[in-house]
């Protein structure tokens, strides 16, 4: 696996970036990519902006907004949250496995002595507290499946930008 550590915090390069490495890289080989953004509200696929997101609030504080390549729903980064990113060849079968992807992380966190786990389809939590989303799009015969972790994310500004139910 060819291992990218991306040092941009622009939001609109690093969206850029996972379409690039989707389509262009070589096919033949696996990559992983860790990267974080200046404060950005993510939307999924086919979200609508204009209901997930606090526009007033996010245009006053200078939040980007910007779409991604999969779907699921809107989130919050800034320099307090961490994403990473898988690119491999993957079957249809083996697309909508997170678990694959999610388990590296989990196991992580238990050397250090923090017991995460798996919870529904495509989330990570901490003593039932979500801490980690996750998110897949396939293109082909590869596939990029891409997550947060939120260390130290302002909160109180996530909760002010996003206006999910």
């Amino acid at each position: 696996m060819i291992e990218i550590l991306n040092s941009s915090t622009d939001p609109y390069f690093n969206m850029a970036l996972e379409e690039y490495a989707i389509t262009r890289l070589p096919g033949d080989r696996n990559y992983f990519i860790l990267w974080q953004n200046q404060p950005v509200v993510v939307i999924g696929r086919n979200q609508n902006a204009l209901e997930e997101v606090n526009q007033d609030y996010v245009r006053q504080r200078g939040v980007a907004v910007v779409r991604r390549l999969s779907g699921g729903g809107a989130v919050y980064h800034d320099p307090g949250n961490l994403n990473f990113t898988f690119i491999v060849t993957a079957s249809l079968a083996e697309s909508f496995a997170f678990e694959r992807f999610t388990r590296p992380l989990i196991r992580a966190l238990a050397q250090v002595g923090v017991a995460a786990q798996n919870q529904g389809r495509n989330d990570v939590t901490i003593a039932g507290q979500k801490f980690s989303g996750n998110a897949q799009y396939r293109q082909h015969h590869r596939l990029l499946h891409h997550g947060t972790i939120l260390f130290s994310t302002d909160l109180d500004v996530m909760e002010r930008a996003l206006t999910v139910d």
